[in-house]
């Protein structure tokens, strides 16, 4: 069973950096595209971004290029999400996700493994 765990959310103030893992057991790693969505309570889930199994493609959703960046390690089956320069409309619960030997096409793939967030706040 493919179980997916996500850490490294924290409360910050706008301007900092922060950098969440994900880690993924229970399958072969390569065998997954990876991604990161999150969602504010009331508000639809959106992805931020994704990257292929062996991280020659990645996207990123537009409010967010130039500040995250998706990184994945797979000798350690861990994908990562670097954030610099936060903003409060960051605030959101990060959810990690893994996706079979999806083709991607977009920062918001349709995926098969959901884990259950770790949550960052952006103060102003």
């Amino acid at each position: 069973r493919v179980q997916v765990v996500e850490s490294g959310g924290s409360s910050v103030q706008a301007g900092g950096s922060l950098r969440l893992s994900c880690t993924v057991s229970g399958g072969t790693f390569d065998d997954y595209s990876m991604a990161w969505f999150r969602q504010v309570p009331g508000k639809e889930r959106e992805g931020v971004a994704s990257i292929s199994w062996d991280a020659y493609v990645s996207y990123y959703r537009d409010s967010v290029k130039g500040r995250f960046t998706i990184s994945r390690d797979n000798a350690k089956n861990t994908v990562y999400l670097q954030m610099d320069s936060l903003k409060p409309e960051d605030t959101a619960n990060y959810v990690c996700a893994a996706g079979y030997r999806i083709k991607l096409t977009s920062a918001e793939p349709p995926m098969d493994y959901w884990g259950k967030g770790t949550l960052v706040t952006v103060s102003s």
